[in-house]
This record gives structure tokens, C-alpha cells and sequence, in this order.
């Protein structure tokens, strides 16, 4: 993770339906920190441990050699940022630097020498200018740590990259730290294949080695070697796992994952000069997933915005450059803002229009409901038709599948926006789909979009404490009662022949989970406040 900044925490899948409830309470109290922040203070705790470890005689690099290096990279990739971003107007994000010193700090071997913090200098110096040149449209296609560490490696230019991270007393501190935030992005899974994968070719590799050497073979011993002794732990949870070269996909994030997998397990030697092993495979990866999508920054003018219920408010935004998304996806919107506070200055919101509003593009949040919002509300709340600001990409696979299998949707409040965005591209396309809504809402004022939603014709069922005036023919109200299997099974007789999807807040999907156990598939798509 190299920049920081701010994700909500919305990333879809499918998934078991009994492990939803536990997996979303879990998201909800990591999405009170932002993931940038939260990458940022687990590698600022990983390197105390380090320090104390080191101080015990535990780790090979000394105290010393660790605070130098750290001090190098600081004060080396803090001022090319600086300077970076400010010939390029772009505001100074202190974290982006941190980030990028604690990776490069773990990758590189520290050194008190003059050569090594000089060569530890231009690993830093190099990582911090690949963020603007080597990018496309305001997004780098590599990761920056990896490149700063390949180049003085290969070219031998006085430090070289050694990952010491990857020693057992670490393994424990690494795996507890990158489990937070994979957990935190939902990049669990696509970690997973990455190991799988790198402790699966390289058990091969060393029982090759051991065969050619007339060595006997201990598969404990080489497991152990693998996950303990090397440096797959920390190379996944905070290298691969970061969402700005990551491709927008889940497959291709799988194939981007695997394929770093197989070069980390068994180093390919290049002409006998170096290895593709490492730090140059997750290179390779990322030039993989540019392949996959090359995808870059879209600037968008505000246009207008309204109050959708009295606490949710909708911006219209024109897209001024080409931007391309399936119903159901995400994007990221930078909102530069002094001051940030712990939560950064991006966020991601569903897009509420369908593909074909395009150039128009619709987002809504939740607004009005908080004693103390973030400064990015505050930020966006300010926003004044005529602004521009900066779409970084968009993602997901909250889309809906292909063919003719019936859909259950289920929102909870301003969850309700992938929907309607997919229900809008089926009507503008023309296609017919067996679709029903169920919507949670606190209170009927609180249902929005009400109008669009019944211009689709789809069934829908609400859910909310007070009775909705003016409910369309074929909308249904719960009587007030709370939303659980009952009521589902109730609104929805058919759900076990339906695909499922749920949107909305953490909490609120763990509760709602339990109802949905009997669909035949269940996709999520949470996200936490701002």
C-alpha cells in the first residue's frame, strides 16, 4: 500500500452466507480508520516490534541500522513528494511518505555505511518519482517500494534488497498486521491464491534442489521455510494488496495474485544477472494488471446536488473525459481538502446512474445525520457547482450475473444506489429480468429514489417503521415490522431460487444475513460511514 488516502469499505463478493454476519461486524469496527491510515499505523507497529527485536538480538539488522535507514528514506522520499506535487499542484499527502518509507525500510538491508544509506537514498528517491512518471493518467502502474527496491538491486547501486521482514520472529507480527488490513480491504482471498501459490511452487522448487543435491526432503521443514523464512507474508499483505495497481476485477485480481505467486516461489534467473523473484515479480504483476485495465484519473464537474431524504443527499455530476462502468460498480472520488482528518480525503461511493446516462453521473451518501462528519463531508459539502474533481478509478464485482437467474435485492438505506443504477440499465437496455427489492429503510422519509425505482416495474417490498404514503401498485410495507427471516420469506416465497444481493452498512448486513441463508447465492456489498 503505497499511497494513502481513504477507502470506504465496499468491496463485493460472494460468499458463505453463515460467515457474512461475523465477517461484516468485524468490518465495521476497522472501517471507523481509514485503510491508508490503517496500513500506515500497522507498519508503525510493525517497526517498533522490529526495533525491540532487534534491541533482543532477536532479528539480524541492529537498532541503529534500522533508525538510519528509516531516517534516509523519510527525509529522502518526504522531499520528493514534496517537490513532486507541488510542481504538479497536487496536494502533499505526509502518509503517502511514510507508507512508502516503512515498505521500502522492511524490502531494502539497512546500513550504516555511506554506501548503503546512499544506495538506500536512490531506492527511496526513485520509488517516490515512479508515483508521477511512470503513470497513466494520474494512476502509477507500479508499485512504487518494489520499483525503488528492483532498480538498485539489479544495477547493484549500493543497497540491494535483502526482506528481512521475512524471518520468523516477524511471522507472527506480519501475518496478525496484514490480516487487519486485508480484512479491512477484503483482500483476503486474493492474498490467499498469492500464497497458495508462492508456498506451493516454492515447496517444489526446494524439493527439486534437494533432489539435485542428494539431500532428503522434510516437508515440515520446507513449510515452515516457506512461510516463516520468507518474505510472501509481508509481499502480500502490503505490497499486492494495493487497490491502485490491483486490476478492477476479482478474476483478474485472482490471475494478478497467482501469477506473483509462481515468480516469488521460484526466482527465474535472467541471463544469470538477477532473478525474477520478489519485488520483481509483483512488478510483473502490475504491469499484468495494467494490461487488464488501464484505467486513470477522470475529472467530473459538479453540476448540482439535492437532498434525496432528508438525510442523503445526490450529486449530478458531467464526466469530461471517457469513463467506462458496469451497473453495480464503485468509484473512488478524491475530494483535496486541507487539514484531513484520519479518514483522508477519498472515499468510494456506488454510482447511481446507469452506464447509459453517461456523460452524466449520479453519486448519493448519507449527509445531516452526524453531530461531528468527517472533513471529507465537510469537503464535499462545500463543493459548489462548476468544481472539478477527480475519479481514481472505478471498481467491484457487484454486478449482476449474466443469464436469466432470478435476483433478490436487499437495501438497507442509501444502499439502495447499485441498484438503482442496475435497474436503470435494464430498462434503458431493454432487457427482462425476474427482479425483486426488498428496502430497509429507518423511516419512510428515508426511502429514496422512489420515483426512479418505481418507473422499473420491479416488485418491491419496504421495510420501515412508519407506513410510506403513496405506495406505487406493486410495492408492498411490512407493517412496520423489523426486516428478518420471516418477513423475508414472507415478501420473497421464492428466495431459494434467487441470486441475492445485499447492500449497506456492516452492521446492518450481519444482521440481515441470517435471512438470507436460504438464497442460492449471496453477494455483499458493504461499506462504512464517512
Amino acid at each position: 500500500m503505497i499511497e494513502p488516502a481513504d477507502l470506504r469499505v465496499r468491496k463485493s463478493r460472494g460468499v458463505t452466507s453463515f460467515l457474512t454476519a461475523p465477517r461484516q461486524r468485524v468490518l465495521a469496527v476497522l472501517g471507523a480508520i481509514s485503510m491508508y491510515r490503517l496500513v500506515l499505523f500497522a507498519l508503525l507497529t510493525l517497526a517498533v516490534i522490529s526495533l525491540a527485536l532487534s534491541t533482543a538480538g532477536l532479528i539480524g539488522p541492529a537498532p541503529l541500522e534500522i533508525l538510519a535507514s528509516f531516517a534516509v528514506l523519510a527525509v529522502v522520499i518526504s522531499v520528493v513528494d514534496a517537490m513532486a506535487q507541488r510542481i504538479l499542484r497536487l496536494p502533499w499527502r505526509v502518509e503517502s511518505s511514510l507508507v512508502t518509507s516503512l515498505i521500502l525500510l522492511f524490502v531494502l538491508q539497512p546500513s550504516l555505511t555511506a554506501a548503503g544509506l546512499s544506495g538506500t537514498a536512490l531506492a527511496g528517491a526513485l520509488a517516490s518519482l515512479s508515483k508521477y512518471l511512470i503513470a497513466w493518467r494520474g494512476r502509477h502502474i507500479l508499485n512504487p517500494a518494489a520499483f525503488g527496491a528492483a532498480v538498485v538491486t539489479i544495477l547493484g547501486l549500493g543497497s540491494f534488497s535483502s526482506w528481512w521482514v521475512g524471518t520468523p520472529a516477524l511471522a507472527v507480527p506480519v501475518a496478525v498486521l496484514g490480516l487487519a488490513v486485508l480484512w479491512r480491504t477484503e483482500k483476503v482471498r486474493i492474498v490467499l491464491v498469492f500464497l497458495i501459490a508462492a508456498i506451493g511452487v516454492s515447496l517444489v522448487r526446494q524439493a527439486a534442489q534437494a533432489q539435485l543435491a542428494g539431500l532428503e526432503f522434510a516437508v515440515p521443514d520446507a513449510l515452515l521455510f516457506a512461510v516463516a523464512q520468507s518474505p510472501f507474508l509481508f509481499l502480500g499483505a502490503f505490497m499486492l494488496s494495493e487497490p491502485l495497481t490491483l486490476p478492477p476485477r476479482r478474476w483478474q485480481q485472482f490471475s494478478v495474485a497467482a501469477l506473483v505467486g509462481v515468480l516469488a516461489g521460484w526466482p527465474i534467473s535472467v541471463a544469470g544477472l538477477f532473478t525474477l523473484g520478489q519485488e520483481r515479480a509483483l512488478l510483473i504483476g502490475n504491469l499484468l494488471a495494467f494490461a487488464f485495465a488501464v484505467r486513470g484519473s477522470v475529472r467530473l464537474v459538479l453540476e448540482k446536488r439535492q437532498f434525496v431524504t432528508p438525510t442523503a443527499q445526490e450529486l449530478t455530476f458531467r464526466v469530461k473525459s471517457r469513463l467506462s462502468f458496469i451497473a453495480g460498480q464503485y468509484l473512488e472520488l478524491d475530494v483535496p481538502h486541507r487539514r484531513p482528518d484520519a479518514r483522508g480525503t477519498r472515499r468510494e461511493f456506488s454510482i447511481l446512474s446507469a452506464p447509459a446516462d453517461l456523460p452524466t453521473l449520479r453519486i448519493a451518501y448519507k449527509d445531516g445525520d452526524q453531530k461531528h462528519p468527517s472533513s471529507y463531508k465537510r469537503a464535499l459539502a462545500a463543493a459548489e457547482p462548476g468544481a472539478v474533481l477527480a475519479v481514481t478509478g472505478t471498481w467491484g464485482d457487484f454486478v449482476l450475473p449474466r443469464g436469466g437467474t432470478p435476483v433478490l435485492m436487499v437495501a438497507a438505506g442509501i444502499g439502495v444506489t447499485p441498484f438503482v443504477s442496475q435497474l436503470r440499465q435494464l430498462r434503458a437496455t431493454g432487457a427482462d429480468r425476474d427482479v425483486v427489492l426488498v428496502y430497509v429503510a429507518s423511516e419512510a422519509a428515508e426511502l429514496a429514489f422512489r420515483d426512479e425505482l418505481a418507473a422499473t416495474g420491479v416488485r418491491v417490498a419496504v421495510f420501515t417503521r412508519d407506513e410510506p404514503a403513496d405506495l406505487p401498485a406493486h410495492w408492498t410495507w411490512g407493517g412496520g415490522a423489523r426486516l428478518d427471516a420471516a418477513g423475508l420469506e414472507s415478501a420473497v416465497p421464492d428466495l431459494g431460487a434467487r441470486h441475492a444481493f445485499i447492500s449497506g452498512p456492516p452492521r446492518l448486513i450481519a444482521d440481515l444475513a441470517p435471512a438470507l441463508q436460504r438464497a442460492r447465492s449471496l453477494t455483499t456489498d458493504a461499506f462504512a460511514g464517512y
